[in-house]
């Protein structure tokens, strides 16, 4: 009767022990899922509401892959490579952290780090200015 109650006793420990880490679970996010980009919505005008219809949102640049002399994009979850079009825009040149997209006479490039300066450093971890 002790090997008995000794053995439930562990399944019931077992069992509280398992049960907040499946709970955890189900709430951590794919970290492999491409982030969803915003929805675009168009704001209504109403007698208090001055804001005009929202503008259409920039493409974002996801990942680059580069062997070679292959050049693949990922952009707004839709992989291209150089020459594509996307939308109505032509892939024109691919880097290691940008892409140039041609709109007609214009020309976006798409940075995979928006907003991060990228510079050389020296010895012993120093900035080159």
């Amino acid at each position: 009767m002790a090997q008995r109650l000794s053995s439930r006793a562990f399944a019931y420990a077992a069992a509280l022990v398992a049960a907040p880490a499946g709970w955890a679970q189900g709430a951590l996010p794919d970290p492999t899922r491409p982030p969803s980009a915003p929805a675009v919505t168009n704001v209504q005008a109403s007698p208090g509401n001055d804001a005009s219809p929202a503008a259409p949102m920039q493409p974002r640049l996801q990942s680059v892959l580069l062997a070679g002399a292959r050049k693949l994009a990922v952009i707004d979850g839709v992989t291209v490579s150089l020459g594509e079009k996307l939308d109505d825009a032509t892939v024109v040149e691919i880097s290691e952290t940008q892409v140039k997209l041609r709109r007609g006479g214009e020309v976006e490039t798409l940075e995979l780090y928006p907003g991060i300066e990228r510079r050389p450093i020296g010895p012993a971890g120093e900035s080159k200015k």
